[in-house]
């Protein structure tokens, strides 16, 4: 199958705008027209409406359109570890975490291939996929580029980083985060609302939001929590992340080079219950590269084995 997408012709497919020629050359990105991807497997680290019992069908994708230096996936996000495929194998994994009994697909940093995704989900549905799809994303998203997934993901799951755009760009090459994140966030629960639960627990439609919070207060979480309160009130479904700790460019930032203190995340944690969130997910304080699947160089694995596929979709 060669497919060829309009939008990597001149690139705008995320904020960071590059209009380059994917075909030829890379962007800020780093990823040119193929999908590239590192890990597939069955993840029970996420939120427990989301791993349920028998884990998130979790696909991470190689690279990233933003240059946090605190990123815990540097491996991929950075230095993009990770193996090509093309659409049809992409849905064939897919398929495969349904047979692997998920309760979800999880695309993790997808943001950078949304065109080649919707051509894969799209076959993924017509042969078979029924279990909900999950954008897991950054955050950092053109409202263009999430229309063209409405109908296709069921759930979002983007991040919320930053309050302030001088810490943004700093720490993440993105001086507009806030504004774009924001209006992002306002696209996603256009298409999906406040998250539903199925008779079992597990989430099956809706917006949930992660905020991780960081040392020294650089990612302004009051102010975070507060525009998160003013635009989708106390109902939205939050996710208030402990589990910074310093990895990938941090120990280069003074500020960074430290795990998250226990004021720091109670201070985050008193915030959030005066606002009165009422769908709420906390984390234990545990500072700790634990947090981080084991990703591979060049990786073919899917549940310890690799990957085969038969026929073409």
């Amino acid at each position: 199958m060669n497919i060829q997408y309009a939008q990597l012709l001149n690139c705008q497919v995320c904020p960071q705008n590059c209009r380059v020629n994917r075909y030829e050359t890379t962007g800020f990105c780093k990823a040119d027209y193929r999908l590239k991807i590192n890990l597939a497997h069955l993840h029970h680290g996420e939120e427990p409406v989301l791993s349920g019992t028998n884990g998130s069908g979790t696909i991470f994708f190689s690279h990233c359109n933003l240059r946090c230096v605190f990123c815990q996936n540097y491996t991929i996000s950075h230095l993009g570890w990770g193996t090509y495929y093309n659409e049809e194998e992409c849905a064939q994994i897919m398929l495969k975490l349904q047979e692997a009994r998920a309760h979800n697909i999880n695309l993790v940093s997808p943001t950078q291939y949304t065109p080649q995704l919707v051509q894969s989900i799209k076959m993924a549905k017509s042969n078979g996929l029924e279990i909900p799809v999950l954008w897991n994303s950054n955050g950092y998203e053109n409202v263009s580029s999430l229309q063209s997934l409405s109908g296709l993901i069921d759930i979002y799951l983007p991040d919320f980083k930053y309050a302030h755009s001088f810490y943004s760009k700093k720490y993440s090459s993105a001086k507009d985060y806030p504004e774009i994140a924001i209006n992002a966030l306002e696209e996603m629960f256009k298409q999906v609302g406040h998250l539903q639960l199925d008779s079992n627990g597990i989430a099956k439609k809706g917006l949930i939001v992660r905020h991780l919070v960081l040392p020294n207060r650089i990612s302004g979480t009051k102010e975070v929590l507060y525009m998160l309160y003013e635009h989708f009130g106390p109902e939205l479904a939050l996710s208030l992340m402990a589990q910074y700790y310093p990895t990938g460019q941090a120990n280069e930032f003074f500020e960074l080079n430290r795990g998250l203190r226990k004021e720091e995340y109670e201070e985050a944690v008193e915030t959030v219950e005066a606002l009165g969130f009422k769908n709420l997910y906390l984390q234990q304080l545990y500072n700790s590269p634990e947090w981080t699947p084991d990703f591979q160089p060049h990786s073919e694995v899917f549940n310890g084995k690799k990957l085969h596929f038969k026929g073409k979709i």
